[in-house]
């Protein structure tokens, strides 16, 4: 069995420590706990294999920028030959507060510019995606800054348990399936 699992982000250190880097973030964290290679740079994303529990996953963080993320999710299911009930998409999600974790089988982009590239690129709603929430602490109007800027001191001391958090629901998707892993995990 093989998956695709895609953190969404921006490449680059301006955008390492940002909100909307978390799926980068989680990916690295996977990446580690399962002693992967290190990334390399390839067709529009740095990627990295792990494997866990006789499944193997192909880790991506896309270098096409978040609004072109649809571009490397596309490449890399095509190149892998990954079905699209394999693949999960992490992104950050300013509807759900700091910390809370939801996943997902489908849905709208819920106004988020790699979410909707993807859904735009691959031609279908019905993929997985498991969303970190960042809150919404902005005023109106400033939602770009929010998620560009860094996490704030408390978010960053629970940032860590949050993320391995993020690492069950995705072993736990590649080992028990989509509604299992939602009934034993969202809201956790």
């Amino acid at each position: 069995m093989k998956y695709l699992v895609v953190g969404l982000g921006n490449p680059g250190e301006k955008y390492a420590e940002t909100r909307h880097n978390i799926g980068f973030k989680v990916v690295e964290a996977f990446a580690r706990m399962q002693e992967a290679p290190a990334f390399k740079l390839d067709r529009h994303a740095h990627v990295t294999a792990a494997k866990f529990k006789g499944r193997q996953f192909i880790l991506v963080k896309p270098t096409t920028y978040m609004n072109l993320s649809g571009k490397a999710v596309s490449y890399w299911m095509n190149a892998e030959k990954i079905p699209l009930e394999n693949v999960i998409v992490i992104t950050d999600d300013i509807a759900l507060p700091f910390g809370k974790l939801r996943m997902k089988g489908k849905g709208s982009d819920g106004g988020h510019n790699g979410l909707k590239d993807i859904q735009e690129t691959l031609g279908t709603t019905n993929y997985t995606r498991l969303r970190f929430g960042v809150g919404s602490n902005f005023t109106k109007g400033r939602q770009a800054d929010y998620v560009l800027g860094e996490w704030s001191p408390e978010e960053r001391d629970q940032l860590e348990e949050r993320i391995a958090t993020s690492l069950e629901f995705i072993k736990s998707y590649a080992t028990i399936g989509l509604q299992r892993t939602m009934s034993n995990w969202n809201g956790k």
